[in-house]
């Protein structure tokens, strides 16, 4: 193992000791031999099978095959989601094929940051993942289930899931992806047309034409978001099928994957002959191989505080300096939009999983010894699946890479550091996503502009009040405050600024989408305003020095100065009511800090 990845994963297990214990004995005691659903009563299980077919109620009743649940965040709004239609059908008969059975046990919610950006509805998205991550608790509730497939793919949808699985770690489970939509619009055209609309060369229709060639069909948005960053993570921690991540909805590939996903979890309960659960797939070992593969690619911002709050729903402790430490160490073997012109497919093509796999498990980057889905050790990942002659078979991935300039190898990298950076000083904690940022641009100092809402910059930039250099400060933004939106309706200003010749960066205590690009981007910056963080206390004009190879953030103001300073009050009024917001007033409350993973403190608190 390579000596850095080995001593941050020594020092998350220590620092987990106590709390992973609580967790696996917590797991053990949830174990019964023999079906769940054995302890329940008569009436119990004619409740809980009353609807199925006579085939299936016979199977329930016998008490002697398993029963599989499904959690499913199907929706026909999300183009990623969509798919996941006819899924249950398909499932349920590959589940009987061999000898089991299975029942929708519930579905989820699934909103879309991509409609919702820069809209009241945003505000809700991190706190759907709490929700989320309950309703999977509720489904899984009636104890009838001897294992789950999940099926989630976006935002905030995946870490729900995977926090609502983790509370009930004695059962094997499997994430079902989707796969992503073919290939539209070429993404550096998309952002061209963008900065277009923002500087009004262009009009609405040209934009809603771009954006439409870009998101245009069912899957998962091409670009290497959070999303697609959620796919590789599940995939390198072992919650999916080796290879599964990355196939098209309407590739024949792609439904003979779902029905193996099937099929491997009724052979992972305790009924079958490799009994997995869950909770012991998901330990430190896998969370860290997790962080490697988003450091590798360039992976989405979102996940530092997503892979915190699922880590700890597994009693493991996990923060910003692990990240760090490990970006330092890791090299960055991948170049996708918005790091790169290429998109997912395109990486797909290239030698996807089963290539990136092998380049970190070679450097010694990754554990190899895990349990994971597809059995134990990660060296299965390095295999991708294909049809043939309607049989699906693993066999060995490329070696060497088809597009060097999309996916590279450990020896030839793209930088020798991964994809993101903790940000420290004065002004608190942030995390900075650097691996599309230009080296040119990677240290900005500049005077502060303020403002408290991200639909007060277009005011600012069309009265040409934008054109120098500056730091755009975003504050009250945090999860307490408003739920931290993402702030993506700033990419293409503070991008058309850049592109000026202006030194440009921005702080927040919000979030950027998990297609932060170009601009440097101090996010997450823990305390937030409403915490009494420093941010409250910057004003107009104040120099600020955003320093991503250093890791340095200050506000340059002398400290007599910021002393008799009076942090700004946020204003919430506006942001407390309307379009739901009201319903979430004690979620938000109860939020934790982003560097703690933004849990809901009330229902995922430090129960060991």
């Amino acid at each position: 193992m390579h000596a850095v990845v080995q001593s941050v994963t020594d020092r998350i297990i220590a620092r987990s000791q106590h709390s992973r214990a609580q967790y696996l004995a917590a797991l053990n005691e949830a174990k019964i031999n023999g079906v769940h659903r054995s302890s329940l009563s008569c009436g119990n299980l004619a409740h809980g099978f009353a609807a199925c077919s006579p085939a299936d109620k016979s199977a329930i009743k016998a008490l002697t095959k398993a029963n599989i649940g499904i959690v499913t965040a199907f929706n026909d709004m999300l183009s990623a989601h969509q798919p996941y239609e006819h899924y249950p059908q398909l499932l349920k008969a590959a589940c009987q094929e061999v000898g089991s059975v299975a029942q929708v046990a519930g579905g989820v919610p699934a909103m879309c940051d991509g409609v919702t950006q820069g809209q009241p509805g945003m505000e809700l998205s991190l706190l759907s993942r709490e929700v989320i991550a309950m309703a999977t608790a509720v489904g899984l509730s009636h104890n009838m289930f001897d294992g789950a497939l999940l099926l989630g793919i976006c935002d905030k949808i995946v870490p729900g899931l995977l926090i609502g699985a983790l509370s009930f770690g004695h059962l094997p489970m499997l994430f079902v992806p989707a796969g992503p939509m073919k290939s539209g619009i070429p993404n550096k055209e998309k952002a061209r047309i963008r900065q277009q609309f923002a500087q009004g060369q262009v009009d609405r229709a040209a934009l809603l034409e771009a954006e439409s060639k870009s998101y245009h069909s069912a899957g998962t948005c091409t670009f290497y978001g959070t999303a697609n960053s959620n796919q590789l993570m599940l995939e390198v921690m072992g919650l999916q099928l080796p290879g599964s991540s990355f196939v098209n909805p309407d590739d024949p590939l792609r439904e003979a994957l779902n029905k193996m996903a099937a099929k491997q979890v009724c052979r992972l309960t305790e009924m079958g002959t490799q009994y997995t659960p869950i909770g012991e797939v998901v330990n430190e070992k896998s969370v860290v191989n997790g962080i490697v593969a988003l450091l590798a690619t360039g992976g989405s911002t979102n996940l530092t505080m997503h892979i915190v709050a699922a880590a700890r729903a597994a009693g493991i402790i996990v923060n910003w300096d692990d990240f760090s430490e490990l970006s330092d160490a890791v090299p960055l073997l991948a170049r996708v939009y918005p790091n790169g012109h290429a998109d997912i497919n395109h990486f797909h093509a290239a030698g996807g999983m089963a290539l990136l796999i092998k380049e970190l498990l070679d450097a010694g980057l990754l554990h190899e010894e895990v349990n994971t889905v597809a059995g134990f050790g990660l060296r299965r990942y390095t295999q991708e699946p294909k049809l043939i002659d309607n049989e699906l078979i693993w066999v060995e991935g490329p070696s060497e890479s088809l597009d060097p300039e999309v996916l590279t190898k450990v020896a030839q990298p793209f930088q020798a550091n991964g994809g993101l950076k903790l940000l420290k000083g004065n002004l608190g904690r942030a995390v900075i996503k650097v691996s599309a940022v230009s080296p040119s641009h990677r240290v900005v100092e500049a005077p502060a502009i303020v403002i408290d809402d991200q639909n007060k910059l277009e005011a600012l930039f069309k009265a040409g009040e934008l054109d120098k250099d500056c730091v755009v400060v975003v504050k009250g933004q945090g999860p307490k405050a408003i739920g931290m939106p993402e702030l993506h309706k700033l990419t293409p200003i503070l991008g058309t600024l850049q592109d000026k010749g202006f030194k440009v960066a921005l702080l927040t205590d919000g979030r950027m989408s998990g297609a932060s690009g170009k601009v440097p981007a101090a996010i997450h910056l823990t305390p937030e305003a409403l915490d009494g963080g420093m941010i409250a206390k910057v004003e107009n004009g104040d120099l600020i020095r955003v320093d991503a190879n250093s890791g340095e953030l200050t506000l340059l103001v002398n400290e007599t100065v910021l002393s008799t300073r009076e942090a700004e009050k946020v204003n919430l009024r506006s942001n407390s009511y309307g379009m739901g917001r009201e319903l979430f007033s004690a979620l938000r409350s109860n939020l934790s800090s982003p560097e703690t993973g933004a849990r809901c403190t009330t229902t995922i608190d430090e129960n060991y």
